[in-house]
């Protein structure tokens, strides 16, 4: 079942019929059964999400709402028996998503995430050598996310660009890149450091984030989110610096971008490569073409084995604490404990740039 017909849920539909032997679409939820109908007009349709759940009593429901949304919905599907896939965020507070994480470890049901970064060809490779010490000690990490957009995306909903339903650059673009960068270093963040600004967006959130995490390891990490860049040159780029070798990887124009070496120049690339395809099949390479496929795969395997999925509730949780962390150190203009020890809201944030 598909709670939400918006953008993302498209996605959602195509990783359900690629995945058509092991689950099927049950029915879809929407205010507007216009948006569902132009979806899958063959699909049962629901204008209460409650009334799908306690009808359809589906295995899985993929949460594709606004975010300020999600808390809600996914307190509901666990507690009458769902299993549920979540769009980042998790929620738009470090509180609900804590409470959402220890619901799903009292009704046992599992939690996937949709931190679509996880998920790209050659990440978990990657993320077990760093692990392994191949590239020696981490010494720091760096990301960007320039992912433009323009007005018509803000104005396309009047919750986007929202304190309450949405958040800035940082929480909708970057949230899932921030979880795959602390996921790579291998390391938990201790303290966050960031400024906010808003250059070109007519919104109530940041179109521009800048923050630095320290890990408990020590290291570094660097992070940059923005929509202010051009809306035909997104771009999405990953690196991990060791005291051995670099790894770098990422998007650009919907293109897969690599760069592993060693530091005596030695490249990696096809190596990893090679192994990625030896380990999981030449297939697997596509999956950066729509990761919402890997996710329902992994997610399905997840349950029929009993394991937590490869983003789960726990990753869901933390990404939201980091950044709620990231939020705070911007209002408050000082460097902010992690994990937090309170609760922290994107709505604490309202009125941040006047207005």
């Amino acid at each position: 079942m598909i709670i939400g017909c918006g953008r993302v849920a498209s996605k959602h539909l195509k990783a359900i019929s690629k995945n058509s032997k092991n689950c099927e679409l049950a029915a879809l939820v929407d205010v507007s059964e216009e948006a569902a109908k132009r979806l899958s007009p063959d699909a049962k349709y629901f204008k209460d999400y409650k009334q799908a759940i306690d009808e359809v009593k589906p295995d899985i429901v993929a949460v594709t709402v606004p975010s300020g949304l999600h808390f809600e919905i996914a307190q509901y599907a666990m507690e009458h028996g769902a299993n549920i896939l979540l769009e980042k965020p998790m929620t738009m507070s470090s509180s609900q998503s804590k409470e959402i994480y220890e619901i799903s470890k009292k009704t046992g049901k599992k939690i996937a995430m949709g931190h679509i970064y996880r998920y790209f060809p050659l990440v978990d490779l990657l993320r077990k050598d760093l692990a392994e010490g191949k590239f020696g000690k981490v010494t720091h990490g760096s990301i960007y996310v320039r992912w433009g957009h323009g007005d018509d995306y803000y104005g396309s909903a009047a919750w986007r660009g929202t304190w309450k339903s949405d958040g800035g650059a940082l929480m909708n673009q970057t949230i899932h890149a921030i979880d795959l960068l602390v996921w790579l270093m291998g390391s938990n963040p201790v303290e966050a450091t960031a400024m906010l600004s808003q250059r070109k967006a007519n919104i109530e959130a940041e179109d521009l984030g800048m923050a630095i995490l320290k890990m408990d390891d020590g290291s570094l990490a660097s992070i940059e989110g923005t929509t202010c860049t051009s809306d035909k040159d997104k771009c999405a780029m990953f690196t991990v610096f060791c005291e051995n070798g670099v790894a770098s990887m990422g998007l650009r124009k919907g293109k897969p971008s690599l760069d592993i070496r060693m530091s005596n120049g030695k490249k990696l690339n096809g190596y990893y490569v090679r192994k990625q395809i030896k380990e999981y099949g030449f297939g697997s390479l596509l999956s950066a073409l729509n990761p919402h496929t890997a996710i329902y795969t992994d997610f399905i395997e997840a349950i029929k084995e009993g394991r937590e999925p490869i983003a789960d509730a726990k990753a869901g949780y933390t990404s939201v604490d980091n950044l709620m962390g990231i939020y705070k150190s911007a209002k408050t203009g000082t460097v902010i404990k992690l994990p937090l020890d309170d609760d922290f809201s994107s709505m604490d944030m309202t009125g941040y740039f006047g207005g």
